[in-house]
């Protein structure tokens, strides 16, 4: 897990935006920054935990804002087929997760995950779940939370998949909008700068297209897999 200092150019990079609009958080005490003549100095662990909640915080605009640039990236570096969905497997889903509390939903999802065979540290991964959540919620409203490790490490997945899971039961699992939740889905990514664009896409497939309806209504695996297709197709025209 890095520990490294990043300077105000170095950062604005590493989170997508630019060295003024960075500054202007750090000046306002947003984001935790040290001023160094006239420079700014970010821990790398703290900046990442940062991106993380200014993504799940952000409205509607601000998501499309965030997530244009970071297509603009895809394409810069030929990915521009990257998409969310490649990333869920049959064996990974549960659509009857049957806990009924918050804490009982990150042991049900961690055991889910667990199941492909691509979490190196199990328990390791359960206690970063609870600490992000002790944090600040992952729930984003829409019925949704993007569940993930409170500071991103690369070490705890062999590859990078997204596991999720559809509730019997509406959880309360403090949305703003104060609805339950029903759709979890647990990151479990090898690569920050992945880890932050599938939390944009998920985020903006969640209050800009159908998918919690179409997810709502699907009776198998396959079947969530191909309205996360369908939904990040849809979203590309």
């Amino acid at each position: 897990m890095s520990r490294e200092i990043l300077n105000l150019k170095q950062a604005a990079e590493h989170v997508h935006l630019e060295e003024n609009e960075l500054k202007h958080f750090a000046q306002r005490g947003e984001i935790e920054a040290t001023k160094r003549g006239d420079d700014w100095l970010f821990e790398h662990r703290a900046l990442d935990e940062w991106a993380q909640r200014n993504l799940l915080a952000a409205n509607e605009k601000g998501l499309r804002e965030q997530h244009r640039v970071m297509m603009d990236e895809n394409r810069r570096a030929d990915r521009a087929s990257w998409g969310v969905a490649d990333l869920f497997y049959a064996e990974t889903i549960d659509l009857a997760v049957q806990a009924k509390a918050k804490a009982g939903i990150l042991r049900d999802m961690t055991d889910l995950a667990d199941r492909g065979g691509k979490v190196y540290d199990p328990d390791g991964l359960f206690k970063e779940l609870e600490a992000r959540e002790a944090a600040a919620s992952t729930a984003i409203g829409e019925g949704m939370a993007l569940l993930h490790p409170r500071f991103h490490d690369p070490y705890l997945f062999e590859e990078s998949f997204i596991a999720y899971g559809r509730s019997v039961r509406p959880i309360f699992f403090g949305a703003a909008d104060g609805e339950g939740t029903r759709h979890f889905f647990l990151i479990c990514s090898t690569n920050h700068e992945e880890h932050l664009h599938i939390l944009a896409r998920l985020a903006i497939l969640a209050h800009g297209t159908d998918l919690m309806e179409r997810l709502d209504a699907v009776e198998t695996s396959e079947d969530a897999i191909a309205a996360i297709r369908d939904c990040e197709a849809e979203y590309r025209k």
